[in-house]
């Protein structure tokens, strides 16, 4: 469909177009909603059929916002893992997610529409973390009315404008499509670089949960550092015998540690992002035995369930009251 026709559709279902539009977009889907809210924005009629399109498009965006922090809510975090792990820089998805909604909280829900990526990021994440739904809902509406108005708005008042660009580039069509695709492959190409660089980071020694574990066994000196943040951490418990740490002040979570002794980072993120790209700041700042834990969070806990399981269990048998013995 090329922008004429896109405009013939607009004037004949305007709410059903911006409304499906909107969904797909704010599902994950890679489908631009804003030149769809600008267009309709020049083609509105009124005032009245302006806030028709701009009702569709919080109810969609909302209702995809819903679905996310749903299916967050259910899978918790192994859903930010999913969608990370879809991202073509997925140690650029974990860091940017976990700092802004940790640093912002509710009201990050209200600017991700205006940052690629963590629109789609951020229900999920008030899902696991078990955010109050009348609050999440209220944030997501208020985000998506500042969107999507922002951009029908903007139709509305530049229509003249808009129009006459559409004009441009239907006189002007091969010329535009080829603009177009070399800012497509220019933008995916800086994209994989980056996804490069991160498998480079990412080739870091590695410690297993096995070897961390007989580490702590045979009580050697290790610094687990959880960098999970202190929202997943309030609402899963902190890990026994870590200490919990934040990329930005990662420092003052090492303290004094001698910097020749083992540390060892722990995230809760696809490819163990955030744990690599706070090991190579330690290693920056001259500490000599920096590794990340291979599997992160999710594998630490599988590895500690058999040792839990035995301790409780060998706590039960010293609780239990011996018995066949006569008392004399």
């Amino acid at each position: 469909m090329d922008i004429s026709q896109l405009g013939d559709s607009l004037r004949h279902d305007a709410v059903w177009i911006v409304f499906l539009n909107v969904l797909l977009q704010q599902a994950g889907l890679p489908v631009p909603a804003v030149p769809t809210l600008l267009l309709a924005g020049s083609l509105a009629a009124s005032s009245g059929q302006l806030g028709s399109l701009l009702a569709a498009a919080i109810a969609a965006s909302v209702l995809a916002d819903w679905l996310w922090y749903l299916a967050g809510r259910a899978f918790g975090y192994r859903v930010l893992t999913t969608l990370c792990r879809l991202s073509i820089n997925p140690g650029s998805c974990v860091s940017q997610t976990e700092d802004r909604f940790n640093r912002w909280g509710l009201a990050s829900l209200v600017v991700a529409k205006f940052i690629p990526g963590f629109s789609t990021v951020a229900p999920p994440i008030a899902g696991s973390l078990r955010m109050a739904l009348p609050g999440f809902l209220l944030a997501a509406a208020a985000g998506a009315a500042l969107w999507a108005g922002f951009a029908l708005a903007a139709g509305w008042i530049m229509r003249d404008e808009v129009r006459a660009a559409i004009g441009a580039l239907e006189r002007n069509a091969e010329t535009a499509m080829a603009a177009l695709a070399l800012a497509i492959a220019v933008w995916f190409s800086w994209k994989l670089w980056q996804k490069h660089r991160f498998r480079k980071l990412s080739a870091l020694p590695h410690i297993t949960p096995a070897e961390l574990l007989a580490i702590r066994d045979a009580q050697q000196p290790v610094l687990v550092l959880d960098l999970r943040g202190s929202r997943m951490i309030a609402e899963t418990g902190p890990l026994a015998g870590a200490t919990a740490a934040e990329h930005d002040h990662l420092l003052d979570a090492v303290g004094q540690w001698p910097k020749s002794q083992l540390i060892v980072t722990l995230c809760a993120c696809p490819e163990d992002a955030g744990a690599v790209q706070a090991a190579h700041r330690l290693l920056e700042e001259g500490y000599l035995s920096v590794r990340p834990l291979k599997g992160g969070y999710e594998a630490w806990l599988a590895a500690i369930a058999p040792h839990e399981t035995t301790a409780q269990s060998a706590l039960r048998e010293q609780d239990r009251p011996s018995v066949g013995h006569d008392e004399n």
